[in-house]
């Protein structure tokens, strides 16, 4: 009987995690602006061990997000990918961080009950849309590399309003509950000096 718990929780962990984010909306996209999305998705250069600025900021959050992962370098590799990626695509980092946190809790392998994968619950549609069909949505590099390429779209379409843009991004344009979430937990959580 111990030996069957056992391996049903196993199972049960090896299972990827549900999470209660929405889903970004399909929507038909220019062929201007699937090719410019497209494009930034393509560019991968290496990060920059000796960005002092991303490494001043994965210092500060390290501690933050180090239970979420199973040790420090594994955190701080996150937390280079975020940096780089987020201000690749004109984010702060920090916003990026709450997103993570109110749409998988850190999973690398969460999946909603929409389909949306990883750590920012990207839909498998952009895949088909401005990727490759090798991309693979959890590798956290490429989630976290379309994470802000697809925010950073929706925050140009809603003119730098982040409360519309994160209410696109999880599909829920017109309740306020999800931007108010996200705002919440980056000043609460991901704040430097918070």
């Amino acid at each position: 009987m111990r030996h069957a718990a056992a391996l049903l929780a196993s199972l049960v962990l090896a299972m990827p995690a549900t999470a209660l984010a929405g889903a970004q909306d399909y929507e038909k996209l220019s062929a201007s602006v699937r090719a410019s999305m497209a494009k930034s998705l393509s560019e991968f250069a290496p990060i920059n061990p000796d960005d002092l600025d991303m490494r001043a900021w994965v210092r500060a959050m390290t501690k933050r997000v180090r239970t979420r992962f199973e040790d420090e370098e594994g955190a701080r590799q996150f937390l280079a990918m975020v940096h780089y990626e987020s201000t690749r695509a004109g984010l702060d980092p920090t916003l990026v961080l709450a997103i993570i946190d109110v749409e998988s809790k850190f999973r690398r392998y969460a999946v909603s009950k929409a389909g949306a994968l990883g750590y920012m619950q990207v839909m498998p549609f952009w895949v088909s849309l401005i990727g490759v069909p090798s991309d693979n949505l959890f590798q956290p590099r490429t989630n976290l590399r379309y994470g802000c390429v697809i925010f950073r779209h929706y925050l140009d379409t809603e003119k730098g309003n982040v409360e519309r843009a994160l209410a696109r991004y999880n599909g829920s344009l017109g309740k306020p509950d999800y931007p108010m979430r996200v705002v919440k937990a980056r000043k609460e959580k991901w704040t430097v000096g918070a």
